[in-house]
């Protein structure tokens, strides 16, 4: 029979951490007497990032006294002590290799059960001192696991831990742990995986992903997996056509220099052009993914480098360095309706969509919805017109911010594409919706169309990411900065910026940041995916080497280092 050793709570914190503040609830201290174990935490316990820890699914946390044992060896540690792992629930017995997903135990006046292994991210390695621990925790096999509450009750250290139920399909914690973080992802494991109700709802959509994947490289469990792209690095495209859409939108038609058929796009995707030295950046494809040439759209802000390099410099013959299309922005291929939203510029990878669905005559419905300041600033509205036209179930809404008086005899609205209008439209739920346009009508809409019970949307933004540091609530501030540097080129082609690499800089993501450039990242030592970034060109080596390879064309950036010139898709 298994015992409850130790009982541990603690309230979230700030601590400093690489010159950097971090809120965080891993700081846990064994508690005397009975505690309350309510729905969704111990009294007097808490969580400092609700996105990755606690909630009812999270409730506790279970870290066994053999793993301490373990770790005391591995690591030659003689500190460890009841909490150091973040654990609420310190237990002697229920190993991972032999606790099920959904089973469910008595400990003292509670009844919990098993949900889903632990979470692995940077915070329990900041607490022991070990940057490499979320990686070793996985790949040794012993993660830990979360409890929710079935029934509250009070618990104490010395408590027996009783088994009351078997967890249907006998899918251990182990089990659940290698089928999302180590290589292999059997198919046939994930669909028993999902039939266990107990399972958290994340990791069952990191399972579905999974499954919706054919296969091939990368983990659609962790990150949104694109085919690998057609060619490595940059090749020579030259400009065929040019054509001014509006007085401030440009299309480039590029090919071949020696007239061969490009590989197909993916309606959606981007290329990444080098424009000059150290000039750098990715425009959508806006024309037909499959022809026999690639069209991009590019709006020619009056303060952008590409913009005004592009008005000086595209002229038909001119050559360009071009990498492969990329991007996981891409058509859905179900028979669901589809819902095109976009503002301005954010038009073009939503055309390239319409431009594949009108060439295969598909039959679900679709709507374009767009939103353009007025009549004169509407590119592409002619093209798109024609488009819907030819589908046998479309529908398209015209908003107009500032209309001049001819632009409403077409049937265009006056005003925002916003929420209002929306909630409108009666917009079908079980669509999936793409949405491209200004950082805040994006928001907008994302949170009108998630209102309207549109749970399936996708985004698409031009610029750089959003940076996802989870727990940090200070850091370096100020815009993304080019620095010198004696070794390879690094180039963050979002960001805009170019760094020199030096040997002290460690990995590819402690360069960005350095260099003030937004990051997304988890773990830190290759095992969430969550830094999964676009490598357009160059090479690069893994120290260490991450659990699970990314996708073909991509890197991890928390363990990379570059062998050669780098242009990354950051």
């Amino acid at each position: 029979m298994a015992t409850l050793v130790s009982v541990n709570v603690g309230l979230p914190k700030d601590v400093e951490w690489q010159g950097r503040t971090v809120h965080t609830g891993v700081w846990k201290a064994p508690v005397d007497g009975p505690v309350m174990l309510r729905r969704h935490n111990l009294d007097g316990d808490g969580q400092g990032d609700l996105a990755g820890h606690g909630g009812e699914q999270r409730a506790v946390l279970v870290y066994q006294l053999a793993s301490y044992r373990y770790w005391s060896d591995v690591l030659r540690r003689d500190d460890l002590t009841p909490g150091s792992f973040g654990e609420n629930f310190t237990v002697d017995g229920l190993p991972d290799d032999e606790v099920c997903v959904g089973d469910r135990f008595r400990v003292g006046g509670a009844v919990v059960e098993v949900t889903q292994p632990r979470v692995t991210c940077y915070r329990v390695g900041l607490r022991l001192g070990e940057p490499r621990l979320p990686a070793l925790l996985v790949a040794h096999h012993r993660p830990g696991f979360y409890l929710r509450v079935i029934a509250e009750g009070e618990v104490r250290a010395g408590d027996d831990i009783v088994k009351v139920a078997d967890g249907p399909e006998s899918i251990t914690v182990t089990a659940a742990d290698a089928l999302l973080y180590l290589p292999g992802h059997d198919r046939a494991t994930a669909a028993r995986a999902l039939q266990v109700e107990a399972l958290s709802p994340g990791w069952k959509a990191s399972l579905r992903a999974m499954l919706d994947q054919p296969g091939g490289e990368g983990n659609p469990g962790l990150a949104r997996v694109a085919p690998p792209p057609a060619w490595p690095g940059f090749r020579p495209l030259r400009i065929a056509g040019v054509e001014h859409e509006t007085a401030d939108v440009l299309s480039l038609r590029l090919e071949a220099p020696d007239g061969s058929p490009l590989p197909a796009a993916e309606a959606g995707q981007f290329l990444t052009l080098r424009l000059a030295p150290g000039l750098v950046r990715s425009y959508s494809l806006s024309g037909e993914p499959a022809g026999p040439s690639y069209r991009v759209s590019v709006k020619l802000e009056p303060t952008g480098a590409g913009g005004r390099y592009l008005r000086d410099h595209a002229r038909a013959g001119a050559t360009f360095d071009t990498a492969a299309p990329r991007g996981t922005f891409t058509l859905d291929r179900s028979d669901r309706p589809v819902l095109l939203v976009s503002a301005g510029i954010g038009a073009t990878p939503l055309l390239a969509m319409l431009h594949d669905l009108a060439g295969r005559r598909d039959d679900r419905p679709v709507w374009w919805l767009h939103g353009s300041r007025d009549g004169a600033a509407h590119a592409f509205a002619a093209e798109v017109h024609a488009l819907l036209g030819t589908l046998p179930s479309a529908r398209e809404v015209i908003c107009y911010s500032h209309p001049r008086p001819q632009d409403l005899l077409g049937g265009a609205r006056e005003g925002r594409l916003d929420a209002t209008v929306l909630r409108g439209l009666d917009l079908p739920p079980s669509a999936v919706a793409y949405v491209c346009g200004p950082a805040g009508f994006m928001d907008d809409v994302t949170t009108a169309l998630t209102a309207a019970g549109v749970a399936d949307i996708h985004r698409e933004q031009f610029t750089a990411l959003a940076a996802v540091t989870p727990g940090v609530r200070t850091s370096a501030a100020g815009p993304p900065r080019s620095r010198p540097g004696p070794g390879p080129a690094v180039t963050f082609a979002r960001s805009g910026v170019t760094a020199g690499w030096t040997d002290s800089d460690g990995t590819l993501l402690a360069l960005a940041e350095t260099c003030r450039v937004p990051v997304r990242w988890s773990c830190r030592t290759g095992v969430c995916h969550t830094c999964e970034t676009g490598l357009l060109s160059g090479d690069v080596a893994s120290d260490p080497e991450p659990l699970d390879p990314p996708a073909g064309g991509t890197v991890l950036i928390c363990c990379a280092r570059p062998r050669t010139d780098l242009v990354l898709d950051l």
